[in-house]
Parts: structure tokens; sequence; C-alpha cells
């Protein structure tokens, strides 16, 4: 199966741990192919290591997982543009859903949670894949 995580389930994977992000990130590591693409792996290594995640990992840790994530995904070369998402910084994970052929998009964002489904596509909170999936 190929699955997308968005940016937030995946800080929030790292940072707590024994949580379902995590556990979902667990499950797709073992099981399925993770997709991002370099706009969303930018979105990645641009939040993460924002200093307002400090209080929870060193800096250093936080590289070492953005390193981590780099090498447990397929980074799709994204063919479409997708401009519907009332937040226009989601769309990134549309258009890399349709490019990949992704079968499934796990989120936490109202702004994407709202599209379900997208083209096909479902658009499902983490603990949806866990129980779904």
């Amino acid at each position: 199966m190929k699955v997308i995580f968005d940016c937030n389930v995946l800080v929030s994977a790292f940072i707590l741990r024994g949580s379902t992000p995590r556990l979902c990130w667990d499950k797709a590591k073992k099981h399925d192919e993770i997709l991002a693409s370099k706009n969303t792996f930018n979105e990645l290594s641009r939040v993460f290591i924002l200093s307002k995640f400090d209080k929870y990992l060193n800096r250093e840790t936080r590289l070492e997982f953005i390193l981590h994530v780099q090498k447990m995904v397929k980074i799709v070369s994204v063919e479409h543009s997708v401009k519907i998402c009332r937040d226009p910084h989601d769309n990134i994970y549309l258009e890399l859903a349709l490019s990949g052929k992704a079968d499934c998009i796990v989120t936490g964002d109202p702004d994407l949670l709202v599209l379900h489904p997208f083209e096909n596509i479902p658009i499902i909170t983490p603990k949806e894949f866990l129980d779904k999936f």
C-alpha cells in the first residue's frame, strides 16, 4: 500500500513515542511504501528544525529523524497541480497523492480531512489508519 503522512503526523510520531501517529509510522515502515515529494519532505525539514521543538528534542536528534525519514520514503516526482484545499499549503499532499497513486493520506489536519475522499483516495486520521489497515 502507498501511504502519505502529513508533516504534523510525522512530527507527532517522533516526539510522542507510543502515540497513535508513532504506531502508524512504525506499521507503515514495516508493511507499506511511504511516499513523499520534494515539497512535502522540505516542509518536514523546515518545520521540525524550528526552535519551538527544542523543549521536546534537541536539534541534532530532530535532524537525525529527518534523515531517517528521507531513507524510509520513496520520493515521487509531482506531475499534478492542485488548488482546491482551503489551506493552499496543504495542496502539496493532494498533488503527491495523485502523482504517486497513493492509497491514502494520513493526517489530523481538518483542512485535508474535509476533502475525504479526494479523487477516490481516502484522507484519514492516524486512528483510522490503524483501524482500517
